[in-house]
């Protein structure tokens, strides 16, 4: 029954923290954090049917305080998840993006014309932000600040790299604009593949942790229906034990997290 519950909590959070219209994001470019109503009111929702709902099996408020934080934090893992989905999904559409651009380069189009023909041969995920910049060179004629613009939209290490090479080419011209983008392809190609591998081995050993982690509190999801153990630590020394329990498994999870993070490119040509 607690397991039905708990079961229940997660994915209540789950659909709170990932409203319908948004499950498969139109766009993949990131925003700036900004507060998230949202994501509050999801937290503390989650949070509060977790704790009534063990009360309700339990009635030890001391136990459903601890369970309480693991629902809380729900929609927080699923939205971290489906950041790290974007970032994955762009990271693998980013080579189709400088193919179709050495297309349109070698095909004898101005670069403007290679940038805003992305808007519609270019991978759908990403269309809008070329679009956006097609509209802003027709408006203003300037490229250098749309293409300032258009590395504010894309927010990428990569866009980065792209935008800068193009307006090198530019200003000086050059004819090995094709050839670079050639090798940034295939570097790309070769870097999303290998991270590929390696978040592949990353998600065993991640996953036994979790798993790890997760045993007592499935152990005592299943004690707290018994009466001697929900007594046990209604008490002060149980109250104590479970909040050292669930600090340490904050701390080791965390722990965790960070030894296991693999790099990120970092944004250096903003």
């Amino acid at each position: 029954m607690t397991g039905l519950i708990v079961g229940l909590v997660f994915g209540l959070g789950a659909l709170l923290a990932v409203p319908a219209r948004d499950r498969v994001p139109a766009r993949v470019t990131r925003r700036p954090r900004r507060p998230d109503r949202r994501l509050y009111g999801a937290v503390a929702g989650c949070g509060l049917l977790a704790f009534l709902g063990v009360v309700a099996v339990s009635g030890s408020p001391a136990i459903a305080v601890a369970f309480a934080g693991f629902g809380a934090y729900a929609p927080v893992a699923v939205r971290s998840r489906r950041a790290r989905l974007r970032t994955a999904v762009r990271r693998d559409l980013w080579p189709d993006v400088v193919d179709n651009l050495c297309s349109a380069v070698r095909a004898g189009l101005s670069l403007p014309e290679a940038l805003t023909q992305l808007g519609e041969r270019g991978p759908a995920p990403m269309r809008p932000d070329f679009v956006a910049f097609g509209r802003d060179y027709a408006a203003t004629g300037r490229f250098g600040a749309c293409l300032d613009r258009l590395k504010e939209r894309l927010d990428d290490p990569v866009g980065d790299r792209i935008v800068e090479a193009l307006r090198l080419a530019r200003e000086v011209g050059g004819s090995d604009l094709g050839r670079l983008l050639r090798n940034l392809s295939q570097f790309l190609r070769d870097d999303a593949r290998t991270r590929a591998e390696l978040v592949t081995r990353q998600g065993w050993t991640v996953n036994a942790a979790r798993l790890a982690l997760a045993a007592p509190w499935v152990v005592l999801a299943l004690l707290s229906l018994r009466p001697e153990t929900v007594a046990a630590y209604d008490s002060p020394a149980g109250v104590a034990v479970l909040a050292v329990g669930g600090g340490v498994s904050v701390l080791a999870y965390r722990l965790m997290l960070r030894i296991g993070r693999l790099p990120e490119d970092e944004r250096v040509l903003r």
